[in-house]
């Protein structure tokens, strides 16, 4: 079963997601310049917002870091294990991974002497049983007087070997993949596009003055500001993709699945553990639409508070696994034009290609549910949604 979101969303003059110089993210789309924010950044505002976290509860959730050496030694220190020891241990583990560190690094490296700072090479999306499994490996090759002799990865392979570690909701929606052997890597249960502005991109600049509360006025100061510079933004209606595939999402969350000669009790708890990944990964769906909808990067927020909600939302449950972006819908870009804002123009076109696509490659959905502050464009073969909460109610009963 696949879950297709879509999403239409104007935002007021911003900077929500800027490149290396400053700049909002920009793309090249049907020959036109157009705003964008990364994949990257829309994930993890979802995965890291406060709706997310309020709705998934008491649920464990994951951390990306490059400081599993820490909290390894933190863990073996609270355990009982000596300090010169527990550090012993952090350096093993700050080399997991295969991935070549920087230039920069490496000087970091070899310049630094303090060896509490103590990093991975590469950052992790870990959980706290990825810790505990590794502290563990640790503490008992400490207590064998083995540490000294054994080479990372073999510790590596042990930490992988202390039997399943249940992934959490954030991992089996948005996967992982790491260098190292202690930590398995989870397939992505979710594709999330760049979102792309539907109209034309036109940077503008914001040219600021910062004035000294302090300073007096006088022939000796004058009345300059105390400091000067500009700030790049723009204003662009963006359309958002998110494709969910739910039943990898439940996979993922009931672990491995038994071998051909397990006993009728692995079976069992396997059955057993299907039935509570279906219910976590309904919950984790619902969490990931509140958040999407709710939440927007925080680039530039403090200065431009653009928190604006979506105008329109297409939801299509599909029984096939053929994933649909609508993304072509705004080859031309939309604009504003005989007394149609760019809101609408951009509803219209994303409806009537959405008929033509689904016409012209008989699209099946099982259920499309759609919801939209521009009233009068409705979506063919489509619940009509007057809220989010019973849209999103309509989609828990679908699945």
């Amino acid at each position: 079963m696949l879950v297709e979101i879509h999403m239409l969303q104007n935002h007021a003059p911003c900077n929500l997601n800027r490149d290396d110089t400053g700049s909002p993210k920009d793309c090249i789309f049907g020959g036109v310049h157009r705003s964008r924010i990364s994949s990257q950044s829309i994930k993890r505002s979802i995965r890291r917002s406060p709706i997310f976290l309020e709705e998934m509860k008491e649920t464990s959730l994951a951390f990306r870091t490059r400081k599993l050496p820490e909290l390894v030694k933190k863990k073996l220190v609270d355990d009982g294990i000596d300090e010169k020891q527990a550090m012993n241990a952090a350096k093993k583990v700050a080399q997991f991974g295969k991935n070549v560190k920087s230039d920069k690094q490496e000087k970091d490296a070899k310049e630094s002497k303090n060896d509490e700072n103590l990093t991975t090479a590469q950052i992790m999306f870990i959980t706290d049983k990825d810790v505990d499994a590794i502290a563990a490996v640790m503490k008992e090759s400490i207590q064998k007087g083995m540490l000294e002799k054994e080479k990372p990865d073999e510790l590596q392979k042990k930490a992988m070997d202390r039997g399943l570690r249940q992934i959490t909701p954030d991992i089996a929606l948005f996967g992982r993949m790491t260098t190292s052997d202690a930590i398995k890597d989870v397939e992505a249960s979710i594709q999330v596009a760049h979102a792309i502005s539907t109209n034309k991109m036109d940077h503008e600049f914001d040219y600021f003055t910062a004035v000294d509360d302090l300073q007096e006025i006088s022939e000796d100061e004058g009345p300059g500001a105390g400091m000067i510079g500009d700030v790049e933004f723009n204003s662009a209606c963006y359309y958002k993709y998110f494709s969910l595939d739910f039943d990898a999402l439940v996979n993922n969350l009931a672990g491995s699945v038994p071998r051909e000669n397990a006993t009728p009790d692995e079976k069992e708890k396997y059955a057993n553990a299907l039935d509570d990944a279906t219910k976590l990964a309904r919950q984790t769906l619902r969490a990931f639409l509140m958040a999407a909808i709710f939440t927007t990067p925080t680039g530039k927020q403090n200065t431009f508070a653009a928190h604006q909600p979506p105008s329109a939302i297409l939801i299509e449950v599909r029984p096939r696994k053929t994933p649909i972006s609508y993304a072509n819908a705004f080859v031309s870009p939309s604009r504003p034009h005989d007394g149609i804002d760019l809101i609408k123009d951009s509803v219209q076109k994303f409806v009537s290609y959405s008929h033509l696509i689904t016409r012209k490659f008989n699209l099946q959905s099982s259920k499309r549910l759609w919801f939209s502050t521009v009233d009068d464009i409705q979506i063919e073969n489509a619940e009509i949604c007057e809220t989010i909460e019973s849209m999103i109610d309509s989609l828990d009963k679908s699945l």
